[in-house]
Formats: structure tokens, C-alpha cells, sequence
């Protein structure tokens, strides 16, 4: 019985030990992560840039309206349409400038004819003007007889050039009778694409009412917003790095234009940027990034190496002895690739790059 006590009290003892050994063991077995790329943080120059937003737009468009009023007989688009130049796009029932139309042309008919009749009484008034003329000189007719005859042939004259400016306005009429007509072809003034129809088949609808808006898809625009307080420093020639949120990247260019008058709203200019990107779309956001001031030495980032959870922002530290430490980090600018760390992060140290996924809180990198 004293032997047993013995040994249990000797267990007692031991247990404590053996547990802080298993603990310390676990503790050291740490998680092991690979296929981690690191960087060290390095200071970069960064611009004193100016962040505005904007909108894709196309650099030409059209709006197309009816001059006539008049109800939709034919349809021929939709919107997402792509059509050529001339291009028709729908027929308007306006039976009033048809009938004008047709009757200005048969009027240019009746003044034809009536053209044609005055010429064959002024060839009948000369021949009988030359003949009383010859007959005049043999003391075979009277003076006043042939007088009669060359007042008719003078009459005759006048006639045709009544018959003939009579035709010449008969023949204008029928030419604006004629283009009041066309008017009920609407046509497209561009190639392009429909982005808007307003008006469906069987609708009436009046001159200058926007019905079709045409795009052409060859070159499109980002016209941004910049504030009046930084117009002076803004001009033609300006580079800009634009980011859209639909397209992937970012790309730098140049701003074009900049319109000289302010939207009396939002105080604000609108600068022209050119783009050449694939996949635009009118209507798309976009931002762009402007320099202003010089470039200054701050501590930046990758993009891509930045983690985002909620409303905070973090870097994956990786420490002296290569443990991936979650660190809290405070942004700032950017430009391109890079993002400005304004707290949080010190040049020298070691952040992770790519394969962030992978990464545990306390897990070693190899």
C-alpha cells in the first residue's frame, strides 16, 4: 500500500511536466506556408495628383428628330441596332405632304405642256411675221396688217418667257414639296449604334422630338468632372491615368479638351479624354488622376497586396523571423500600380505580394 501511494504521488508530479512539454511541442509546430512572394516596402515618388470621377461618352453622336409631324408607319430599329450611314430607320404616315408632293409634280407637268404650247405659238407669230414682212415689201399687205403681225410675234415672245418662269416655279414647288416627302424617311445622319429609341410603332410624333440616339462605336471619351478651384492647373496636353470599374487596368493618356464654360451645378469643367481601350461602353464610370504638383518620396505598395476587410485596410507583415504577421494600414493616394501608405508600414520591412490567400495569421513563410 505505501509502494502504491508512492508511485501515484510520483505521477502526480510528473503529469505537469509531460503537459508542458506536449504544449510546447504543439506551439512550435507552427503552420508552414510556401508559394508566398515577398517584397521589401520601398519609398517611391508619387505626384501630387488630382482624383476626379467622369463618364464614357462617344465623341460623335447624333440625335435624330422628324421635321414633319406625323404618325410611325414603320419601324426598322431597335436599340442595340448597329446601321450604316443613310440607313432607314423609320417611315412616318403623313398623307398631307404626300398629297402636296404629288400635286406640286403634276403641276410641273402642266407647266411643261403649257411651256411647249408657248413656243409653238411664237414658231407660228415669226413665220407669219416673216412672211407679212416679205409680202410688206412687195406693197402686198398694209402697213397696219403687218403691224399686227409683229405685235403678235412680240406677244408670242413674252408668252413663252411667262410659260417658261411659270415652269421654273412649278419646278421649285415641286422640289420642296418633294423634300417636305422625304421628310417622312427618317434616316440615319451617321453610322453607328442605337442607344435610345423614344418612340414605338403606331406613335404620333411632332418636329424636333428626339425619337433615335445613334453612337459611333469608333471612339469614345472620358469627360470628367473637374472642380473650378482646379481648372488653372489643368489644360490640353495634361496626362491623366484613367481607371474604369468595367474594364480591367488602368491606361494613361492625355487630356484633348477642356470646355470653357462651367456647369453652373456643380461648378465644375468638363475635361475631354481620348480613350483607346476595348469594350467601352457610353455611360460607363470613370476616374482619372490628374498631377498637379510635383512629386514627392512617400512609402507605396503594391495594389495587389493591399487586403481590404470592411471599411479597414491591411498589409501582411512578414517579420524577422519570416512570420506573417496581419498589420492595420492607413492609404492614401494612388498612381497605376501603386498605393500610398500614409501610417502603418515602414520602409525596409517585408510584405507579402501574391498568394495572400494563403497566408495565416502567425503562419511562416518559406
Amino acid at each position: 500500500m505505501k509502494l502504491f501511494r508512492a508511485a501515484f504521488f510520483a505521477l502526480m508530479l510528473l503529469a505537469p511536466v509531460a503537459c508542458s512539454k506536449h504544449e510546447a511541442a504543439r506551439e512550435t509546430r507552427a503552420v508552414t506556408v510556401t508559394g508566398v512572394v515577398v517584397d521589401t516596402v520601398k519609398a517611391a515618388n508619387l505626384p501630387e495628383q488630382l482624383e476626379v470621377t467622369g463618364t464614357v461618352r462617344s465623341r460623335t453622336a447624333a440625335v435624330v428628330s422628324p421635321r414633319v409631324p406625323g404618325m410611325i408607319a414603320v419601324l426598322k430599329v431597335k436599340e442595340g441596332d448597329r446601321v450604316k450611314k443613310g440607313a432607314l430607320l423609320a417611315v412616318l404616315d403623313a398623307r398631307e405632304n404626300l398629297a402636296n408632293a404629288d400635286a406640286a409634280g403634276s403641276a410641273t407637268e402642266e407647266a411643261k405642256r403649257a411651256v411647249d404650247e408657248a413656243v409653238a405659238r411664237k414658231n407660228l407669230a415669226v413665220t407669219q411675221f416673216e412672211r407679212y414682212k416679205n409680202l410688206f415689201k412687195s406693197d402686198v399687205v398694209s402697213r397696219q396688217e403687218f403691224e399686227v403681225k409683229e405685235t403678235e410675234k412680240e406677244l408670242a415672245l413674252q408668252g413663252v418667257a411667262r410659260a417658261q418662269a411659270r415652269l421654273k416655279q412649278a419646278q421649285e414647288q415641286a422640289k420642296s414639296a418633294g423634300a417636305m416627302a422625304d421628310y417622312t424617311r427618317m434616316t440615319a445622319p451617321i453610322a453607328g449604334i442605337i442607344t435610345a429609341r423614344t418612340a414605338d410603332l403606331g406613335a404620333t410624333v411632332f418636329p424636333g422630338q428626339p425619337v433615335f440616339t445613334l453612337e459611333d462605336e469608333s471612339g469614345y471619351q472620358l469627360e470628367l468632372a473637374v472642380p473650378e478651384s482646379a481648372v488653372a492647373k489643368v489644360r490640353p496636353g495634361t496626362p491623366v491615368t484613367v481607371t474604369l470599374d468595367a474594364v480591367a487596368g488602368t491606361v494613361a493618356t492625355t487630356i484633348a479638351e477642356i470646355v470653357p464654360s462651367a456647369d453652373p451645378a456643380s461648378r465644375t469643367f468638363t475635361a475631354k479624354v481620348p480613350l483607346a481601350m476595348k469594350g467601352l461602353k457610353s455611360g460607363m464610370f470613370g476616374k482619372g488622376a490628374i498631377p498637379v504638383g510635383a512629386a514627392v518620396e512617400r512609402i507605396s505598395v503594391a495594389k495587389k497586396s493591399i487586403v481590404e476587410r470592411g471599411a479597414i485596410t491591411y498589409l501582411w507583415v512578414i517579420d524577422s523571423a519570416n512570420i506573417a504577421r496581419l498589420r492595420i494600414v492607413k492609404t492614401g493616394r494612388s498612381s497605376a500600380d501603386l498605393t500610398e501608405i500614409t501610417s502603418g508600414i515602414a520602409a525596409g520591412e517585408k510584405i507579402a505580394v501574391s498568394g495572400l490567400d494563403k497566408l495565416l495569421e502567425g503562419a511562416k513563410v518559406e
